[in-house]
């Protein structure tokens, strides 16, 4: 019986571990790094617990780009440890009504955030345990009150380094909000009537390919119809706005077509993707990406 007993508490215990704070702060902004915006927040953080561990996850977000923040915490959070903290700070609405919250995800990261779209493709994706709004009569940075344009070193980056360094339960954050999260739209990956359509989520900036949100499963249905030709037809639009509309073929990489040709490829996170070999397929056809960017793709007749 005490076999079984310790044996319960170890797992019990375990499961706890899992999901408790590792001492790990990762920061995502819009600042960039041309002032000391960036150091201040990490001196308070430092000033909380000198032996967090603090690491950048970008600091070159396009300013007020709420989509391109949720899309960048997307693509990083599941490969961090759960237990780490993460501090989103892309907020236009600063000093205003927007909530300022905690979410601990169901893989037990932890981000904070305003609440205002941040968070909408984590909760598609990692899914939400719960939100707690933040309780800046005890989680801001002391003497901070007067100020309401820096809440990302008042209160996130303070918050979040006492929710790392164990200095506060997550509890103690603050209430649990039972309002859902604030969602931006967009157009999820979809596969019916032998057509694609998904959301142009991103640019893998350096070399101006395309990355779709239309990911490896609907990628096999669409290839599953029996076709003679490796070719598709790409649609690209802005606000229901025909943008771009052209063929290409699809390749395993960016050599299997000339210098200067059009593919379409799975990127590394396998989702689907549209470059120039050796070019940059944004610039050459002005794409831009967002939550109001869409495609649609067929296989060419």
């Amino acid at each position: 019986m005490k076999k079984i007993i310790c044996l319960l508490f170890g797992i019990i215990v375990l499961n706890i571990s899992l999901h408790a704070q590792n001492g790990i702060v990762v920061f995502q902004t819009d600042f960039g790094t041309k002032d000391g915006a960036v150091s201040a927040m990490k001196g308070v953080a430092s000033g909380v617990d000198p032996n967090l561990k603090l690491y950048d996850l970008t600091h070159d977000i396009p300013a007020y780009n709420i989509w391109e923040a949720a899309y960048r915490l997307d693509q990083t959070v599941p490969y961090w440890p759960a237990g780490t903290v993460f501090v989103s700070v892309v907020d236009p609405g600063v000093g205003t009504n927007r909530k300022s919250v905690v979410v601990k995800t169901k893989t037990g990261h932890y981000i904070v955030t305003p609440d205002n779209g941040t968070l909408t493709l984590i909760a598609q994706s990692l899914g939400i345990d719960s939100v707690r709004e933040i309780d800046e009569a005890v989680n801001r940075r002391k003497n901070s009150g007067a100020s309401y344009t820096f809440h990302g070193r008042d209160v996130y980056a303070y918050t979040a380094a006492r929710l790392a360094s164990h200095t506060i339960r997550y509890e103690q954050v603050g209430k649990i909000s039972s309002e859902p999260i604030t969602a931006l739209t967009y157009q999820k990956a979809s596969f019916a009537n032998g057509i694609l359509k998904g959301n142009i989520s991103i640019l893998d900036i350096q070399y101006g390919n395309v990355w779709t949100n239309i990911d490896q499963d609907n990628w096999k249905k669409f290839t599953s119809m029996a076709h003679a030709k490796n070719e598709i037809v790409v649609q690209i639009f802005n606000k229901q706005k025909l943008v771009y509309t052209g063929s290409m073929s699809f390749e395993n990489t960016f050599g299997g077509v000339g210098v200067g040709k059009p593919l379409a490829y799975l990127n590394s996170l396998m989702d689907l993707s549209f470059a120039l070999n050796q070019g940059s397929f944004a610039d050459k056809y002005h794409i831009q990406t967002g939550n109001d960017w869409n495609v649609i793709v067929r296989w060419a007749k």
